[in-house]
């Protein structure tokens, strides 16, 4: 996708170490590299606590995930199988209101650094939001490709029936 991450410092893992992470003590030679996430170095005494302490960026990553998601998901709420290229969102001001109150209050959780400490996330940098719309947009094209499946599989609208009715 072009989006790179790898300058974070991250230690990669196998599937098997991620779903085994429990026996972190028992493995010889493991070791965590430590990772910035935001401003924030975090650095790892044991290199087991990796598994706990470095998850903090990929829990932030998930929730800003869910947000955008919900917020672009309002979007298509606007029709029920209406394009959003026909019902464009400012036709509801009032949701685009409610979308950058609900996307500034997200900010403020992750760039308070006391809010951040608090809700146990960290800031993320521009690459990370990259990779966050990358993986919550398609939800506006996922919607719009079922609306017009809809759209091509039910019969004429009532409105067109109506019209049809009076022309016989």
């Amino acid at each position: 996708m072009g989006i790179d991450l790898s300058g974070d410092g991250h230690s990669l893992v196998t599937y098997t170490q991620l779903a085994n992470w429990d026996q972190c003590s028992s493995w010889k030679n493991f070791t965590a590299s430590p990772f910035t996430a935001g401003a924030k170095t975090i650095t790892f005494d044991n290199p087991c606590d990796y598994f706990h302490t470095g998850k903090v960026k990929a829990m932030t990553l998930s929730l800003s995930v869910l947000v955008a998601i919900e917020m672009f998901n309002s979007l298509n709420a606007l029709s029920e199988d209406g394009s959003l290229l026909s019902m464009p969102p400012w036709v509801n001001p009032w949701l685009l209101l409610a979308m950058s109150v609900s996307f500034g209050l997200h900010f403020l959780i992750l760039y308070v650094p006391f809010l951040a400490q608090v809700f146990g996330i960290v800031p993320l940098s521009l690459n990370e939001w990259l990779l966050v719309l990358a993986v919550a947009l398609p939800v506006i094209l996922i919607d719009e490709i079922l609306k017009f499946v809809g759209r091509c599989t039910s019969g004429p609208r009532p409105a067109a029936r109506k019209s049809k009715q009076k022309s016989e």
